[in-house]
């Protein structure tokens, strides 16, 4: 430290020695508690603050308390064990996440070719921070007010978007910027807290998933947290028939 500040002083000296004549320094009658009143007294006060500190300074670090406040470590508090049957086996994990990582980069090679497209008439996007518009136009309005179709409308859904909500087209995603991308992850994230998992929700998190661009941001951390715990407690409270991992 000491070593450090005589270098900064030197430099300032040597760029000032016409203007601002540096007066050695005398500490005797200098008051450390009184502010400089012009720049000689502050070089004189920074030569002095330089002259109590020791030439090496020795960190002292406790390793163990390092160990226990690790900030890099993803928290997986409230995340439940998987039922028996439940937990999908490591090769399919595996699988997966590659082929979850050749998505993002396909989304990312081609996103200028997707986002040249244009949409349909009848595809509006919402604006940026229109929560309620955002969760209509993705999962469609039958969710959104929770209308209870019928074995018939599930036979025959045809293609009305706006009550069944527009799937995630790479012509739709590919136009949203990284801001967007979170910003509806998030509106889509808070309504899974209080509703049931619907088809429609796991496409778009999947697909706005695949479009975050890394490094991902402090709030998409947090997200992904979020959504984990909300994935787990639902997958704990399943019941019935066991999936085919």
């Amino acid at each position: 430290m000491r070593r450090l500040l005589s270098i900064i002083i030197s430099d300032v000296e040597e760029l000032m020695p016409k203007l601002l004549p540096v007066e050695p320094c005398d500490t005797d009658d200098f008051d450390l508690s009184e502010p400089p009143r012009n720049p000689q007294e502050y070089l004189r006060q920074v030569q002095l603050e330089a002259s109590l500190f020791p030439d090496v300074v020795v960190a002292q670090i406790d390793p163990k308390k390092l160990k226990k406040k690790q900030t890099v470590n993803v928290s997986v508090t409230g995340c439940q064990a998987a039922p028996a049957g439940f937990s999908p086996s490591l090769k399919w994990q595996q699988h997966q996440v590659s082929y979850f990582s050749e998505i993002r980069q396909s989304i990312n090679k081609h996103r200028s070719h997707w986002k040249a497209k244009s949409l349909d008439d009848n595809v509006i996007l919402p604006k940026p921070d229109d929560e309620e518009g955002w969760k209509k136009f993705c999962l469609g309005d039958n969710v959104y007010h929770g209308v209870v179709l019928t074995s018939d409308d599930n036979e025959c859904p045809g293609l009305d978007y706006i009550k069944v909500g527009f799937p995630p087209f790479l012509s739709i995603v590919s136009r949203l910027n990284q801001a967007t991308v979170s910003t509806v992850l998030e509106f889509l994230i808070n309504w899974f807290e209080d509703q049931d998992f619907v088809p429609q929700l796991g496409r778009w998190l999947y697909a706005l998933l695949a479009c975050l661009e890394k490094p991902l941001l402090p709030e998409a951390h947090s997200l992904i947290r979020q959504l984990a715990r909300r994935c787990s407690d639902v997958r704990a409270s399943l019941v019935g028939e066991l999936f085919g991992f």
